[in-house]
């Protein structure tokens, strides 16, 4: 069996260097770290992780608890996540918390019962959940959606200002009565997206609340398209209930966007190959969960660190389901 002994003979530093570089130590000089790793990953040394974890009274997991594992935005977010985790020598724990607030605390529960090293959470909306995790000594990153009542380091896309640039710009495509499908009250993607949205709009909102689901796009559209005042374009605030608003447009017959005009918040990775295409507004998924999992590390190095909030850019990509 490989030992951290011969992990270190072959990197050509002392045990005491191989300890401090898979426990995380950021003190290390990164060229010792990489030869470190490549020794550890060339000899398949896998430390003892009990033992470890009871030197450490913590393990090197992240909990990384998500509100839609079906949703694509998840997937580059995750993956930045991970990339990050693991050149900082930990591992992560993907969470499903399907947008339920009760799923999302029985997962909390977990990280904190298993001791995770720390939590990277898209919040379903639960301030049970929160205010478990605020009250733990566990480092804790918002992402994506602002913690329900809590001041933590977060990293969220502008959705405000996000949301009114997708509405101007179909405002400035001529486009007279645009109504709004968004998510539930309380959340903040879905709030922030419906001010942006108001804001922007020079006549009166049409607004409809939904789950972040497809088929809560797809009822609110028809809704939309039932009401007596049929209006001629929508602002969709997140991917899967565009692709619900698309699908009962198609079921209805109602031509985008000659009869309807739309863009859908979050980039869909089809968005150019549908006729027509599909005007969206794309977060930086991948840089959301890099920066995500880069304050998390800060956070364990550092607990009593003021809290960091990021807020990058989020770009209109103009296509023809928003041109007449």
């Amino acid at each position: 069996m490989t030992t951290i002994y011969d992990v270190a003979r072959e990197a050509g530093v002392s045990a005491a260097t191989v300890s401090r570089v898979l426990n995380g130590a950021r003190t290390v000089d990164p060229a010792m770290v990489a030869r470190v790793l490549t020794a550890v990953r060339e000899l398949g040394y896998r430390p003892n992780a009990v033992a470890r974890n009871l030197r450490r009274s913590r393990t090197t997991l992240w909990a990384v608890i998500i509100s839609d594992i079906g949703n694509p935005f998840f997937t580059a977010t995750v993956r930045g996540i991970e990339d990050v985790a693991q050149q900082a020598g930990y591992s992560v724990v993907l969470c499903n918390s399907d947008e339920n607030p009760a799923k999302e605390e029985t997962y909390v529960a977990a990280a904190l019962s298993e001791q995770m090293a720390g939590v990277i959470i898209a919040s379903a909306g639960s301030v049970k959940a929160a205010k478990t995790l605020l009250d733990s000594p566990i480092p804790v990153v918002a992402i994506d959606r602002e913690l329900p009542r809590g001041e933590v380091d977060t990293v969220v896309a502008d959705n405000e200002a996000g949301a009114r640039t997708a509405t101007r710009h179909l405002v400035e495509a001529g486009f007279e009565r645009i109504a709004c499908i968004t998510g539930p009250e309380g959340v903040s993607t879905a709030d922030l997206r419906l001010r942006g949205y108001t804001e922007a709009l020079p006549g009166e909102p049409v607004v409809l609340r939904t789950d972040y689901r497809e088929q809560g796009g797809y009822d609110a559209m028809a809704a939309l398209l039932s009401s007596p005042e049929r209006p001629d374009a929508v602002f969709v605030a997140n991917n899967l209930m565009t692709v619900g608003a698309l699908r009962c447009l198609a079921d209805q017959g109602v031509e985008v966007p000659r009869e309807m005009g739309l863009v859908g918040f979050d980039e869909i990775p089809w968005a150019d190959l549908v006729r027509p295409s599909l005007t969206t507004v794309a977060q930086p998924t991948y840089e959301l969960g890099r920066m995500a999992a880069r304050l998390l590390v800060d956070r364990i190095a550092t607990p009593a660190a003021k809290a960091a909030t990021v807020v990058l850019p989020a770009e209109l990509r103009p296509r023809q389901s928003s041109t007449r």
